[in-house]
């Protein structure tokens, strides 16, 4: 199970930093790559936050879980 819990929490902090990325985007803040089509589109600004929302959420059930073995 350990590599499970590997996997989740790199796919989770993955999630975690693409969501702020496109949180970024959609507000403004950043503008790379220059011609994305996120930039300044505030739907973006709302699926960033779901997506590292739920990276985040990933992240802490799956450590929560460690100690729970029978």
């Amino acid at each position: 199970m350990g590599l499970v819990k590997m996997l989740v929490t790199i796919v989770g902090a993955l999630a975690v930093l693409m969501g702020l990325l496109w949180v970024g985007q959609g507000l403004g803040f950043i503008k790379w790559p220059a011609d994305s089509f996120m930039l300044g589109q505030s739907e973006w600004t709302y699926k960033g936050a779901i997506l590292a929302a739920v990276g985040l959420l990933a992240i802490v059930l799956v450590r929560r879980s460690g100690g729970q073995r029978q």
